[in-house]
């Protein structure tokens, strides 16, 4: 039979791991609230928040008139309001900018990759591919309409082209850059320029092609946005087309406020992903945070 003292001391004894487990449960609740607050992650959110606050006290206080320029409380009121009407045009205009963003993509990385690879075609389609993309894209959405018609084909082809040219030059150059004297070491391993290009050539590119990726959705919507003012009858484009005519002027900003935080969402959206993908390309602090 127990004793008394050894009865008490039986909780005694437990007690040292509880105090091990509460420092620890107390750093994970104190690392939670870092990253929760992190600098990075707040003071962007607070600088939007004081830049549309900046924004609603200079209307108010200078009585800038509506048609000019509408307070943020008007134009998001707008935006609440009309919503079941502004949804179709979203939904459209961010179907057509995926697309077009996947197309130019997809042809984007083909040509980088043949230019990176062979110097002989770099020389060949380096200054076609440049020439090119000194157009203005809004010359080039006319010639499509007539080839096309009016509708989303030409909104598609014209964000392809725009999202091009970047993915083009960041896919070559980072296969390009490959250095001479570790493709001599595995081509003496035994390595075919197949094994080089795929454990090498590839994986040094990734950090380029995603840089790319969060240029090329930037300017896919830009090229949306234009091919819909000029070509098409639903979008965000052609609806702040009408909304200009009839002088409507918080909605055409409800229209860029959309546009804004759609290519905010979709570049945060490949940045998640190259953190995922290439996170052996960056700092430790910056996979951290």
């Amino acid at each position: 039979m127990r004793s008394v003292h050894e009865l008490g001391a039986a909780p005694d004894a437990i007690a040292p791991s509880d105090r091990a487990a509460s420092p620890r449960l107390r750093d994970t609740l104190a690392m939670r609230l870092r990253e929760l607050f992190a600098v990075d992650r707040t003071f962007p959110l607070l600088a939007i928040i004081l830049f549309f606050v900046l924004w609603e006290i200079a209307c108010r206080v200078f009585k800038v008139p509506v048609f000019i320029l509408p307070k943020p409380s008007e134009f998001l009121g707008v935006l609440i309001e009309k919503w079941p009407a502004i949804l179709p045009n979203a939904i459209q205009t961010l179907y057509t900018t995926i697309v077009g963003f996947a197309l130019g993509v997809l042809v984007g990385a083909a040509i980088g990759a043949c230019i990176g690879l062979s110097r002989f075609v770099y020389r060949v389609t380096y200054p076609l591919l440049i020439g090119f993309y000194s157009v203005p894209k809004i010359a080039v959405v006319p010639i499509l309409v007539i080839w096309f018609g009016i509708g989303t084909i030409p909104a598609i082809l014209t964000a392809a082209i725009m999202c091009l040219f970047p993915v083009v030059v960041n896919v070559a150059t980072g296969l390009a850059t490959t250095e001479p004297e570790l493709e001599d070491v595995l081509r003496s391993l035994g390595a075919s320029k197949l094994d080089i290009l795929r454990r090498v050539g590839l994986p040094r590119s990734m950090p380029y092609f995603f840089a790319s990726l969060k240029i090329a959705v930037s300017l896919a919507f830009v090229g949306t946005v234009v091919a819909e003012t000029v070509a098409a009858n639903i979008g965000i484009g052609s609806m702040m087309i009408l909304a200009s005519s009839t002088f409507d002027v918080p909605l055409v900003f409800a229209g860029v406020f959309l546009l804004a935080v759609l290519g905010v969402a979709m570049y945060a959206v490949f940045a998640l992903i190259e953190r995922r993908v290439t996170f052996w390309a960056r700092r430790n602090t910056d996979v951290a945070t």
